[in-house]
């Protein structure tokens, strides 16, 4: 039972991780219909800017706790710049057209990401060091549960209850739902949808950057392909509980996480990045549009 629920709680915290990562797919698709797969390279992105940039502030002498916030800042920035300009330079301009020269932009720019990162850095993994502090009333359940797993799951809780009161309760959230419902009427009622879409890509190029920071921080290092594997698990998850659901992609997060660490745990370690596709091929056969998702009928 002990070595059931350290797997459980891992899992819980690898699921944090993919939620925010997931977000930034099902906002994205449930807005403009497009399915980002350049977003896990701003997750990359985020996690080296705050290796960069970490790396500065502590050759300066700064304070870890201040080195952290900073880097995070950093991070964010930076990532959600990249998302606003990949969503203006990249996306905008084949709005109206067929989806597929979408999908196939966002191909390119993923591997156009990839290779600037490879450039840039290296193909070797970097050492990554961990910012988070060590909380010491977690010493008698460290078997369990470490201060960095519960700082990520603290963090992520606290990320989604700002999300949500942000598409509830104001007014870009409100705009947000409309543009998502019907992109010409919320036009009609005088929404600006060209700044939602890319308020949208901001805020979810923003998540994918802190989870960036914090799954690095977690691993203790980072590569240039580390984008690729955790948007491909992310988009599983998104599609596992219901692409455009935003309870949906937390839900399919966990469930990715908890069934990753269990099946490591009590099967083999070697089959880690296998079970996130086999529960897409079995999502996608017995319930296509994921847990959580609408069966949406369209005119032919």
């Amino acid at each position: 039972m002990d070595y059931f629920l350290k797997l459980f709680l891992s899992g819980t915290a690898k699921g944090s991780i993919y939620a925010l990562i997931a977000l930034g797919y099902t906002m994205v698709y449930g807005i403009v219909q497009l399915i980002n797969f350049a977003h896990g390279e701003v997750y990359m992105i985020g996690g080296f800017t705050a290796l960069i940039m970490g790396g500065y502030l502590s050759a300066m002498g700064l304070p870890i706790p201040l080195v952290l916030l900073l880097s995070i800042v950093a991070a964010v920035v930076y990532s959600s710049a990249f998302g606003f300009t990949i969503e203006r330079l990249a996306y905008r301009p084949l709005r109206n057209k067929p989806r597929l020269s979408a999908l196939i932009s966002a191909i390119g720019i993923s591997m156009i990401l990839q290779n600037f990162v490879l450039l840039a850095q290296t193909e070797k993994y970097l050492s990554f060091p961990s910012y988070l502090p060590e909380l010491p009333f977690l010493l008698p359940v460290r078997e369990y549960i470490n201060s960095t797993q519960l700082i990520i799951l603290v963090t992520t809780s606290i990320i989604m209850v700002g999300l949500t009161i942000l598409i509830k309760f104001t007014r870009m959230g409100k705009a947000m739902r409309a543009t998502a419902q019907d992109k010409h009427m919320a036009q009609l009622v005088g929404v600006n949808i060209n700044q939602v879409i890319s308020v949208t890509f901001v805020i979810g190029s923003a998540l994918a950057a802190i989870g960036g920071v914090l799954i690095c921080s977690y691993m203790g290092q980072i590569n240039y392909y580390i984008g690729f594997v955790a948007g491909i698990k992310a988009f599983v998850a998104a599609v596992l509980g219901g692409i455009g659901s935003i309870p949906g992609a937390v839900l399919g997060s966990f469930i990715l996480g908890w069934t990753e660490t269990l099946g490591t745990g009590y099967i083999s370690s070697d089959y880690e990045d296998a079970f996130a596709f086999i529960i897409l091929i079995l999502i996608l056969i017995l319930k296509p549009d994921g847990i959580l998702g609408k069966n949406q009928k369209q005119k032919v």
